[in-house]
């Protein structure tokens, strides 16, 4: 089981890349009200589950395309799990089957239908993530794209018109996310030791396999991954103390003041 509290910061770079398009925004970059850039902890943990399944563990909340189970949905795939097992024991269950649920948590509620029971069920995992932040305002550049290529021929059998649309950017930025492990909430879940040492190996290869037209090889790099380890479960410190000893400046390079008998190890990405 995890014995000592465990806090984390992640420091990294993107350079023309759109870290986490936002869909009510015509997909553009998230930003903050005061330009800041923006990853939600949402987006960092997909990333999380995808680096976890890539290193071989089973996971719960899996993207359609890296399905390995062959079940449709979260509801299929829990309702063949419980298939006679007993309801006093699908909470340790689950917990022990799938790695993101006994780190992050999960809620199964499903409605009733036929051949699958209704569920109601919450799990509050130890691992929280906070959404990551641009040190300095960051520029978003729009670009037009055309779509060129014959999807469809007209009624007369001719090419169809050329598609426009707009892909956009951000053309440089450091971001920092910040989070914790509770030894609390890890013993109610089975997170161990070992499960928080993967989950620091899945911080520092987070965008590893993550490439795509909009996150283009390389564009998105991990700088650092800042791990506090406590000599206790409830911590020396608290997280908000941690996180705030670490500066980062809009070069990427960061400073650590110092925190009497609390030593944290620094991993370059």
């Amino acid at each position: 089981m995890l014995s000592n509290k465990i806090d984390f910061a992640v420091v990294f770079t993107v350079k023309n890349a759109n870290p986490n398009g936002d869909p009510l925004l015509g997909n553009r970059p998230r930003q903050t009200s005061d330009g800041l850039g923006e990853v939600s902890d949402v987006c960092l943990k997909r990333k999380i589950r995808n680096r976890l399944q890539q290193m071989g563990e089973k996971i719960f909340v899996q993207m359609d395309s890296m399905c390995d189970d062959g079940m449709n949905s979260l509801s299929q795939r829990f309702q063949a799990f419980k298939k006679g097992k007993n309801e006093e024991d699908i909470p340790r269950a689950v917990c022990e089957q799938w790695f993101d649920v006994r780190a992050f948590g999960q809620v199964f509620a499903f409605k009733k239908r036929e051949g699958m029971d209704e569920v109601s069920m919450g799990i509050r995992g130890p691992v929280t993530i906070q959404s990551a932040f641009s040190i300095e305002s960051v520029i978003v550049e729009s670009i037009q794209i055309t779509k060129s290529v014959n999807s469809e021929p007209d009624e007369k059998g001719k090419k169809s018109s050329d598609t426009m649309g707009m892909k956009h950017r951000v053309s440089g930025g450091v971001y920092v996310t910040k989070g914790s492990i509770s030894p609390q909430l890890a013993e109610k879940t089975g997170f161990s030791e070992s499960d928080a040492e993967k989950i620091k190996q899945a911080l520092i290869t987070m965008f590893d396999g993550d490439e795509s037209s909009a996150r283009p090889s390389g564009s998105m790099q991990v700088k650092y991954v800042v791990w506090w380890k406590h000599n206790n479960k409830t911590g020396q410190y608290s997280s908000a103390k941690v996180h705030d000893s670490l500066k980062v400046s809009p070069d990427g390079s960061i400073e650590i003041a110092p925190l009497e008998g609390l030593t944290p190890e620094i991993i370059q990405g």
